[in-house]
């Protein structure tokens, strides 16, 4: 069984604040899914070829050289690019 001092460190590394229900309820949820995991483990494989039940690969097409648009005229159309740099800008996702 997990204490919740575990549940607290594996929270902390995935950055999420828990309440004492919470922490009761996840480690409980949590020795649980490690027991079947523990458990799956312990199946015998010794037979299974490593392929067994995979999908066929599907063909891939070859690579075709195509006509594609100038980089000039899309960052003209680009509603904040910066052209001398070649670059399109956009609003910051991460940090914000």
């Amino acid at each position: 069984m997990l204490s919740p001092a575990d549940v607290d460190r594996i929270a902390a590394l995935a950055r999420l604040e828990l309440s004492d229900e919470e922490r009761v309820r996840f480690a409980t949820q949590l020795t649980a899914i490690l027991a079947y995991a523990d458990e799956i483990q312990q199946a015998d494989t010794s037979g299974a070829t490593g392929d067994d039940g995979a999908a066929p690969a599907t063909p891939l097409r070859e690579d075709a050289l195509r006509p594609s648009l100038h980089r000039e005229d899309v960052l003209a159309q680009a509603p904040a690019a910066d052209p001398a740099a070649g670059l399109f800008k956009v609003p910051r996702v991460l940090g914000s």
